[in-house]
């Protein structure tokens, strides 16, 4: 065996070239769309309860949940969090079940931000 030295001009592309190398584009990830979710005033939900639902399923201590329940109260809507969809959707049909189990007609939505 005969051992020979490698010219430049021998090269074909092989592994160690850096010629051969693809480059991959990489997608940019995009964040999911985040949706607002929403109580709407009535005449007849008492505010207690509407402070027990802020604080009960949105985490809010009491004096968060009064200040949004004035919001809902004065202007007719407040926007009480901003979820992904999976977490919105779930905190609405919550909100609208517990509010039919206490016979209120309390109204929860959510909308895309």
């Amino acid at each position: 065996m005969t051992l020979r030295p490698v010219q430049m001009s021998d090269k074909t592309g092989g592994p160690g070239d850096d010629t051969s190398l693809l480059t991959k584009t990489r997608s940019k990830t995009q964040r999911p769309p985040l949706y607002k979710v929403m109580l709407l005033n009535d005449d007849y939900t008492p505010m207690e309860f509407v402070v027990h639902v802020l604080e009960r399923f949105f985490g809010l201590n009491h004096a968060q949940a009064f200040e949004i329940m004035l919001t809902v109260h004065k202007k007719g809507l407040a926007v009480v969090g901003v979820f992904s969809f999976e977490v919105a959707e779930t905190k609405v049909a919550q909100v609208m079940d517990f509010a039919r189990r206490h016979q209120h007609p309390l109204q929860c939505t959510m909308e895309k931000e």
